[in-house]
């Protein structure tokens, strides 16, 4: 079964053979055309856009000789990233990440891939990826990867993937600085929720990323023969960037908690402020209110009631009680 985003699109098939100064790339939206290059002297990358039909993914299963179970992990979108040798193939998956701008949220889509000792097979959920300089490369031999075999292949497409975590990493870092810069000015409940929305997709891209660690990791070591020794230093060139996406996401976990600490520091503070000033104008009116209690009453014979002065007198007994309370405060540095 296929558990993933509804789709209704044709499936599309890109097949690149290429070896040394031969090269030929054709598209198509059958598998009766790829099967031929399963069994060439070449390298061969098949590219599979698009695992919602069941037909389809079982025929290249079945020429390919992929297992049930591996189609199976194929067709979930919900895998970890992990690597699994079945002898005559590795079968690797992983998470490629872009950031929606329009969403303003990071997405992933699993990708799947079959290394053999004569092709690369890998599986997408949508059209779209970060390949493209992989085939650009290819077309136009430039660099080693037509002069290596499939295993450098699929070390390009790993490492394509790493790279594009650092892309992504930078968008939402840029975010975060933002983030920072409005809790600073203004810590509003909506700053709140940005900050917890951020938090809850750094745990998402920490638990599509730090499985790589141990795929790359279990790669390098692997005693296959499907993996060139010479592979090894640039399998561990991968290592080193997967240690670095992981390291810049505890980064940025740790920012975010800090930013939430300042959050309520800040409210409270606010808090603290209005209490405060409350606070001190509650205790200036507490003596003006006993004043005017006490020359409240209805007592007939009472000192003052009688004095032409005394109105004056007490509303100047007031404002004097205030100045030195003011004046108290501002020594004390309450105000």
């Amino acid at each position: 079964m296929y558990i993933g985003k509804k789709k209704t699109e044709k499936v599309k098939i890109t097949c690149i053979d290429y070896y040394g100064d031969y090269f030929q790339e054709k598209q198509t939206d059958t598998v009766d055309e790829v099967i031929p290059f399963s069994n060439t002297s070449t390298s061969t990358w098949i590219n599979v856009d698009g695992i919602h039909q069941l037909d389809t993914i079982e025929t290249i299963g079945k020429h390919f000789n992929i297992h049930p179970l591996v189609l199976e992990d194929i067709m979930n979108t919900g895998q970890r990233p992990k690597m699994e040798d079945f002898g005559d193939y590795l079968f690797i998956v992983l998470k490629m990440l872009h950031y929606d701008e329009e969403d303003d949220e990071t997405k992933t889509e699993q990708v799947s891939l079959v290394l053999s000792s004569k092709y690369v097979l890998s599986f997408q959920e949508d059209e779209g990826d970060v390949f493209d300089p992989i085939r650009e490369r290819i077309r136009t031999d430039r660099g080693r990867i037509r002069k290596m075999g499939v295993d450098y292949l699929a070390y390009s497409l790993i490492d394509a993937i790493v790279d594009n975590y650092f892309m992504v990493l930078e968008k939402i870092g840029e975010k975060i600085e933002d983030i920072e810069d409005e809790l600073v000015k203004n810590p509003t409940p909506e700053v709140l929720h940005t900050i917890h929305r951020f938090k809850r997709e750094l745990i998402f891209l920490r638990k599509s990323v730090w499985p790589l660690r141990e795929v790359i990791s279990r790669l390098e070591r692997w005693e296959s023969p499907l993996i060139d020794k010479s592979i090894d230093i640039y399998l561990r060139d991968v290592y080193d960037h997967t240690i670095q996406v992981i390291d810049a996401l505890e980064t940025f976990r740790d920012m975010l908690s800090g930013m939430l600490d300042i959050y309520l520091s800040s409210v409270s503070n606010r808090m603290n402020e209005v209490m405060k000033v409350l606070t001190i104008i509650a205790t200036i009116f507490i003596p003006l209110t006993l004043v005017t209690g006490i020359y409240g009453m209805n007592f007939r014979y009472m000192p003052e009631l009688e004095s032409p002065w005394g109105y004056p007198l007490a509303y100047a007994v007031m404002l004097a009680i205030s100045a030195v309370m003011l004046v108290y405060f501002r020594r004390k540095r309450w105000l």
